[in-house]
Protein backbone atom coordinates (compact mmCIF):
# COMPACT_ATOMS: atom_id res chain seq x y z
CA UNK A 1 0.00 0.00 0.00
CA UNK A 2 1.11 3.52 -0.69
CA UNK A 3 -0.03 7.04 0.08
CA UNK A 4 -1.13 8.95 -2.98
CA UNK A 5 -1.31 12.68 -3.54
CA UNK A 6 -4.80 14.14 -3.10
CA UNK A 7 -5.49 16.68 -5.83
CA UNK A 8 -6.99 20.00 -4.74
CA UNK A 9 -9.01 22.68 -6.52
CA UNK A 10 -8.62 24.09 -9.07
CA UNK A 11 -6.86 20.98 -10.50
CA UNK A 12 -8.55 20.29 -13.88
CA UNK A 13 -8.70 16.48 -13.40
CA UNK A 14 -11.22 17.02 -10.58
CA UNK A 15 -13.72 18.30 -13.16
CA UNK A 16 -13.47 15.14 -15.33
CA UNK A 17 -16.12 12.43 -15.34
CA UNK A 18 -14.74 9.03 -14.29
CA UNK A 19 -14.95 5.89 -16.44
CA UNK A 20 -16.66 2.63 -15.41
CA UNK A 21 -14.44 -0.20 -14.19
CA UNK A 22 -14.41 -3.36 -16.32
CA UNK A 23 -13.47 -5.81 -13.57
CA UNK A 24 -12.58 -5.89 -9.90
CA UNK A 25 -9.12 -7.44 -10.06
CA UNK A 26 -5.92 -7.34 -7.99
CA UNK A 27 -4.77 -4.11 -9.68
CA UNK A 28 -8.05 -2.38 -8.76
CA UNK A 29 -7.92 -3.76 -5.20
CA UNK A 30 -4.37 -2.34 -4.88
CA UNK A 31 -5.72 1.06 -5.96
CA UNK A 32 -8.54 0.80 -3.40
CA UNK A 33 -6.06 -0.17 -0.66
CA UNK A 34 -3.88 2.85 -1.54
CA UNK A 35 -6.95 5.11 -1.56
CA UNK A 36 -8.04 3.84 1.85
CA UNK A 37 -4.57 4.39 3.34
CA UNK A 38 -4.49 7.89 1.78
CA UNK A 39 -7.96 8.72 3.13
CA UNK A 40 -7.07 7.59 6.67
CA UNK A 41 -3.83 9.59 6.60
CA UNK A 42 -5.53 12.78 5.40
CA UNK A 43 -7.72 12.21 7.57
CA UNK A 44 -11.08 11.87 5.85
CA UNK A 45 -14.19 9.67 5.68
CA UNK A 46 -14.51 9.23 1.91
CA UNK A 47 -12.33 9.41 -1.19
CA UNK A 48 -13.05 8.99 -4.91
CA UNK A 49 -10.35 7.68 -7.25
CA UNK A 50 -10.42 10.89 -9.31
CA UNK A 51 -9.17 12.75 -6.21
CA UNK A 52 -5.89 10.82 -6.50
CA UNK A 53 -5.78 11.39 -10.27
CA UNK A 54 -7.35 8.09 -11.38
CA UNK A 55 -10.53 8.65 -13.44
CA UNK A 56 -12.23 5.38 -12.47
CA UNK A 57 -15.65 4.97 -10.84
CA UNK A 58 -14.26 3.85 -7.47
CA UNK A 59 -14.94 5.16 -3.95
CA UNK A 60 -13.60 4.19 -0.53
CA UNK A 61 -15.28 5.22 2.70
CA UNK A 62 -15.13 4.64 6.44
CA UNK A 63 -17.69 6.26 8.73
CA UNK A 64 -16.46 4.66 11.98
CA UNK A 65 -16.38 6.79 15.11
CA UNK A 66 -13.00 7.32 16.84
CA UNK A 67 -13.86 4.83 19.60
CA UNK A 68 -14.90 2.15 17.08
CA UNK A 69 -12.93 -0.32 14.95
CA UNK A 70 -12.26 0.81 11.38
CA UNK A 71 -15.06 -0.14 8.98
CA UNK A 72 -13.68 0.31 5.45
CA UNK A 73 -16.19 0.25 2.59
CA UNK A 74 -15.49 -0.07 -1.13
CA UNK A 75 -17.78 1.00 -3.97
CA UNK A 76 -17.00 0.10 -7.59
CA UNK A 77 -19.24 1.51 -10.36
CA UNK A 78 -21.74 2.83 -7.79
CA UNK A 79 -25.09 4.10 -9.01
CA UNK A 80 -27.99 5.64 -7.18
CA UNK A 81 -31.18 3.88 -8.22
CA UNK A 82 -33.62 5.82 -6.00
CA UNK A 83 -33.64 9.06 -4.00
CA UNK A 84 -36.14 10.27 -1.43
CA UNK A 85 -38.09 13.44 -2.12
CA UNK A 86 -37.21 14.53 1.41
CA UNK A 87 -33.94 16.43 1.60
CA UNK A 88 -31.62 17.21 4.47
CA UNK A 89 -28.89 19.83 4.92
CA UNK A 90 -25.43 18.76 6.06
CA UNK A 91 -22.24 20.69 6.56
CA UNK A 92 -19.76 19.13 4.15
CA UNK A 93 -16.04 19.36 3.67
CA UNK A 94 -13.73 17.74 1.14
CA UNK A 95 -10.12 16.58 1.03
CA UNK A 96 -9.85 18.27 -2.41
CA UNK A 97 -11.13 21.56 -0.96
CA UNK A 98 -9.14 21.69 2.32
CA UNK A 99 -10.32 23.79 5.27
CA UNK A 100 -13.61 24.75 3.55
CA UNK A 101 -16.96 23.68 5.01
CA UNK A 102 -20.46 24.66 3.98
CA UNK A 103 -24.01 23.35 4.08
CA UNK A 104 -25.30 21.33 1.13
CA UNK A 105 -28.88 20.09 0.73
CA UNK A 106 -29.17 16.53 -0.62
CA UNK A 107 -31.78 13.75 -0.68
CA UNK A 108 -32.12 12.38 2.86
CA UNK A 109 -32.21 8.73 1.73
CA UNK A 110 -30.95 6.88 -1.34
CA UNK A 111 -30.80 3.33 -2.64
CA UNK A 112 -27.55 2.40 -4.32
CA UNK A 113 -26.10 -0.43 -6.35
CA UNK A 114 -22.38 -1.19 -6.66
CA UNK A 115 -19.71 -3.88 -6.72
CA UNK A 116 -17.83 -4.50 -3.47
CA UNK A 117 -14.12 -5.23 -2.87
CA UNK A 118 -14.63 -8.84 -4.04
CA UNK A 119 -16.49 -7.72 -7.17
CA UNK A 120 -19.86 -8.94 -5.88
CA UNK A 121 -22.99 -6.91 -6.67
CA UNK A 122 -24.59 -5.16 -3.68
CA UNK A 123 -27.78 -3.13 -3.35
CA UNK A 124 -28.45 -1.20 -0.16
CA UNK A 125 -30.23 1.77 1.35
CA UNK A 126 -28.35 4.73 2.79
CA UNK A 127 -29.48 7.46 5.14
CA UNK A 128 -27.87 9.98 7.47
CA UNK A 129 -24.13 10.49 7.11
CA UNK A 130 -23.84 7.44 4.83
CA UNK A 131 -26.33 8.99 2.36
CA UNK A 132 -24.54 12.35 2.47
CA UNK A 133 -21.09 10.81 2.00
CA UNK A 134 -22.03 8.45 -0.84
CA UNK A 135 -23.75 11.28 -2.76
CA UNK A 136 -20.77 13.60 -2.14
CA UNK A 137 -18.30 10.98 -3.39
CA UNK A 138 -20.49 10.02 -6.36
CA UNK A 139 -20.56 13.69 -7.37
CA UNK A 140 -16.76 13.41 -7.72
CA UNK A 141 -17.28 10.62 -10.26
CA UNK A 142 -19.15 13.15 -12.43
CA UNK A 143 -16.57 15.92 -11.97
CA UNK A 144 -18.71 17.76 -9.41
CA UNK A 145 -17.33 19.15 -6.14
CA UNK A 146 -19.45 20.01 -3.12
CA UNK A 147 -18.64 23.69 -3.66
CA UNK A 148 -20.41 23.42 -7.04
CA UNK A 149 -23.64 23.19 -5.02
CA UNK A 150 -22.92 26.60 -3.45
CA UNK A 151 -23.52 30.07 -4.84
CA UNK A 152 -21.01 31.33 -7.39
CA UNK A 153 -19.65 33.83 -4.87
CA UNK A 154 -19.11 31.20 -2.14
CA UNK A 155 -17.53 28.83 -4.67
CA UNK A 156 -15.10 31.49 -5.93
CA UNK A 157 -14.21 32.49 -2.36
CA UNK A 158 -13.52 28.85 -1.46
CA UNK A 159 -11.21 28.35 -4.45
CA UNK A 160 -9.40 31.62 -3.72
CA UNK A 161 -8.89 30.55 -0.08
CA UNK A 162 -7.52 27.13 -1.10
CA UNK A 163 -5.10 28.74 -3.59
CA UNK A 164 -3.93 31.16 -0.86
CA UNK A 165 -3.34 28.26 1.56
CA UNK A 166 -1.32 26.40 -1.10
CA UNK A 167 0.94 29.43 -1.65
CA UNK A 168 1.49 29.80 2.11
CA UNK A 169 2.44 26.12 2.49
Amino acid sequence: MALREILVVPHPILKQASQPVDAVDDELRALMDDMLETMYAAPGIGLAAIQVGVPKRVIVMDLHRPEEEKQPRFFVNPEIVWTSEETAPYEEGCLSVPEIYDEVERPARVKLRYLNYAGEPVEEDAEGLFAVCIQHEMDHLEGVLFIDHLSRLKREQAIKKVKKQAKAA
